[in-house]
């Protein structure tokens, strides 16, 4: 029997700049990639090419662990912060839950900030003696005049997170004329509603996409193959659950029921015991999925 279709709450933006920031997020590294145009325009030649139809970008240091470090802490640093807010802008900007911020986001950023600027020194420290090495990795490749001083180096590294107030879509205070206010009001208000439906949006995908694959990995009965899966599983759909209570923003009451139900669903259940209890692992997969169909029917999803 289908779940009846739920319509889409309808947003009330003028609550939302109680409840939550904006946070822009800056993290920017150096790449030690450049293009090498000499050694581009002598691979074209020898392949009777056009010139520009191939280019060699070489690596400036090699293979540097600690450079290497450095991106892989920034990707990470950058999934953390997009677990914790919801996409806003164009520009980067995302909105945070106020309870999130002052609970998990600030403390949490501000600890890998720090841990981001000990590996930046870590780099720097190597640097010289990266230099040496990349002599002996590049050969011909190796241009000195390439390779900036350790101080402007140190300046293409950055880490910053900074929460604003947001502005509720009503709170326009532009010096012009009512006429013109007016119009620019409504565009606004239109962006808004707009932009605050993605961020929902945003939350009810990673609860799906959460949801499917634990229903996938728990579809199974004693007698079957057994499927494997990381503990992860559940503490995934536990975060989930979690972002879904502090991302409510609109006060969306199926948001609200989806959120009781998968709590209800998910008390006192561990990895273990869903791998050794067949009937804990088809009733969990069940409410689950009965979740899984609200998301499915809600006309904005698409699905």
């Amino acid at each position: 029997m289908n779940s009846p279709t739920i319509n889409a709450p309808s947003v009330n933006a003028p609550t939302i700049a109680s409840s939550a920031v904006f946070i822009d997020l800056s993290i920017s590294s150096w790449t030690g990639r450049k293009l090498d145009k000499r050694a581009s325009t002598s691979i074209t030649d020898q392949a009777n090419a056009a010139r520009g139809v191939a280019n060699v970008s070489k690596k400036l240091l090699g293979d540097c662990a600690e450079l290497d470090a450095v991106s892989k802490f920034a990707a990470n640093a950058r999934n953390i912060h997009y677990g914790m807010t919801m996409p806003w802008s164009d520009l980067g900007l995302r909105i945070c839950p106020l309870p999130v911020y002052m609970n998990k986001y600030e403390s949490t950023m501000g600890t890998l900030q720090t841990e981001f600027a000990k590996l930046v020194t870590t780099f720097l420290d190597a640097y010289d003696w990266e230099i040496s090495q990349a002599q002996l990795k590049l050969g011909s490749l190796f241009n000195a005049d390439e390779y900036p001083t350790r101080d402007s180096l140190e300046s293409k590294f950055k880490f910053r997170f900074t929460a604003m107030p947001m502005a509720d879509a009503g709170d326009w205070r532009l010096d012009i004329g009512n006429e013109a206010q007016t119009v620019m009001k409504s565009q606004y208000e239109t962006f808004y509603n707009e932009q605050l439906s993605k961020a929902m949006g945003d939350v009810w995908k990673r609860a799906h996409d959460a949801l499917t694959k634990m229903s996938d990995r728990l579809d199974y009965a004693d007698h079957d193959t057994k499927k494997i899966f990381r503990d992860s599983l559940v503490d995934n759909v536990t975060d989930i659950v979690e972002m879904m209570g502090a991302c409510n923003l609109t006060n969306d009451p199926v948001m609200a029921e989806a959120e009781r139900k998968l709590s209800v669903a998910l008390r006192g259940v561990t990895p273990d015991a869903l791998r050794e209890d067949a009937y804990l692992r088809a009733e969990t997969r069940r409410q689950v999925e009965e979740v899984k169909r609200v998301i499915d029917n809600l006309p904005s999803m698409g699905f």
